[in-house]
């Protein structure tokens, strides 16, 4: 007998957490636009299932990556803009077990 029942299923995605950097509020409005349409771009395509940052005073951002493993899930995060332009500084992922409907 499993302990997931029936009808639903635990995928594995990355949970991508990607620090500000002391100065993100002065480089980040330069950048946003770019990084928003790359963000609708990959949620579009299933790549990412969810972005967002904290709604404090810009200590991170978090993505849910699909992604063979945390590897890749990185890769995926420093390739976007707010990395460029310094916007984001440390960047970490974790696997997420992340509960759907089989």
């Amino acid at each position: 007998m499993s302990e997931i029942p029936a009808g639903v299923n635990v995928e594995t995605v990355f949970l991508v957490e990607a620090q500000y950097t002391s100065d993100a509020a002065a480089k980040r409005p330069a950048v946003r636009p770019e990084h928003l349409a790359r963000v609708a771009k990959l949620r579009a395509e299933g790549t990412i299932i969810e972005a967002g940052a904290y709604s404090d005073r810009m200590s991170s951002s978090i993505l849910l990556v699909r992604a063979t493993d945390a590897a890749a899930a990185l890769a995926i995060a420093r390739q976007d803009v707010y990395v460029k332009a310094g916007v984001w500084g440390d960047i970490s992922a974790r696997p997420f077990g992340r509960v759907t409907a089989a």
